[in-house]
């Protein structure tokens, strides 16, 4: 299986994360709310005979978007955020994008019997998004979803691409994800990272070989 338990403690944030990202059970030993005493909010939460997601951030529309990123790719996915919300959106934010990439790149380990690139498209309704994934262990990331509006619920328009570069710069991957069309902002967003979760559930899929899919016969 392949998983991983992240735990990141700053000043602004304190933050936890299990994956898998082929679904089946996760659990983390100790929640941060019951060692805080804080208050845990379960909305982006759900659980069936494949995969449990729990994603609390203390963002709600960036809950959303990491439950359907999950949910799409594959993944049980729980996240547990405690930051500093009172000063605003951006470090919860970018520290969850950060640690799940880091999540990301220590479950899937050595870059080898997997299809290593990844496409995918979503629509939400008039929304059309497009999504390109290289598990080439070079973070770089291209984002471009023309969000008009300042927020979308608690979260910062201006923080769902960085939200993406974050991830992509954890996880040690290249992504190109752009909204082709639409002009509702908050399914802009969701058709983007909907097409992120199917180009990540093809390009982390087997090949059908032991091998390291470069010509070079390394990714690391």
């Amino acid at each position: 299986m392949r998983t991983a338990t992240i735990s990141r403690d700053t000043n602004e944030t304190k933050i936890q994360i299990a994956l898998s990202l082929d679904g089946g059970h996760v659990a983390l030993e100790k929640s941060l709310f019951v060692q805080s005493g804080s208050k845990s909010d379960e909305h982006a939460t759900q659980a069936t005979s494949s995969q449990v997601i729990n994603v609390q951030t203390g963002i709600g529309f960036l809950d959303h978007m990491l439950h359907a990123l999950a949910k799409h790719s594959g993944w049980s996915l729980i996240v547990e955020c405690i930051g500093d919300l009172h000063i605003d959106d951006h470090h919860s934010a970018e520290d969850v994008a950060i640690a799940l990439g880091m999540a990301f790149h220590k479950a899937l380990g050595q870059v080898r019997g997997v299809k290593r690139f990844g496409t995918g498209f979503a629509p939400l309704d008039e929304a059309l998004s497009r999504a390109v994934v290289d598990l080439s262990n070079r973070p770089y990331a291209v984002i471009d979803l023309g969000l008009k509006r300042e927020k979308i619920g608690d979260l910062s328009c201006e923080m769902i691409p960085h939200v993406l570069e974050s991830f992509a710069q954890g996880a040690a991957i290249t992504l190109h994800v752009d909204c082709l069309r639409g002009f509702n902002d908050h399914h802009r967003a969701e058709s983007a990272f909907k097409a992120l979760a199917v180009a990540i559930k093809e390009a982390i899929s087997s090949n059908g070989t032991d091998e390291v899919p470069s010509t070079k016969g390394v990714l690391f």
